[in-house]
């Protein structure tokens, strides 16, 4: 499956993927705002490929598409949140010599409208630590509106810290 948008290309990701996948989800550098950062080992691989045969979780890698090679950039994906209330939560992460020229954010606008438009969604949600300026600016450049901050919601860098939590209704979204 592939969402073409006018920049990338998100492309679900297959097996062949996994490694990507978790040399991405792996790297430190990428998720300094996380509390804790994924092992890049056997138990990562399942989860990718377990996420891989499900109907509940869509990860898609990020290509330019210009790029005859269609080296990965990064990923995005969305999964089930809560079932019975058709919410789904959303997650990204572009490499770093790609971020701020605005793939992120035609990323997550796609799939945004992947999860609308084909998962029936009526509500997306994402989170981010409080620091994490970049995300939140993102997320809000998508649409997505800040619905409020859980305060010390995570334990980062051996301190409590707030996380924002952002989402977006299927009715927003058309009216976007």
């Amino acid at each position: 499956m592939k969402i073409e948008g006018k920049r990338v290309i998100l492309t679900k990701a297959v097996e062949r993927d996994i490694e990507f996948l978790c040399g991405v989800e792996s790297d430190k550098t990428l998720w300094i705002y996380e509390e804790a950062v994924a092992e890049n080992d056997g138990k990562l691989r399942e989860k990718f490929k377990t996420r891989i045969n499900e109907d509940r979780c869509y990860d898609f890698i990020v290509t330019i598409k210009d790029d005859s090679m269609q080296i990965p950039i990064g990923f995005v994906s969305a999964w089930k949140y809560t079932d019975w209330r058709k919410s789904w939560e959303v997650g990204y992460s572009i490499l770093q010599q790609y971020q701020n020229k605005g793939y992120g954010i035609e990323s997550l606008k796609l799939l945004l409208g992947f999860v609308f438009k084909e998962l029936k969604a009526h509500k997306i949600v994402g989170m981010c630590n409080i620091e994490n300026i970049a995300s939140a600016k993102m997320m809000s450049k998508c649409g997505m509106r800040l619905e409020g901050t859980f305060k010390e919601e995570l334990d980062w860098n051996g301190k409590w810290t707030d996380q924002h939590f952002f989402s977006i209704l299927e009715s927003e979204y058309k009216n976007n």
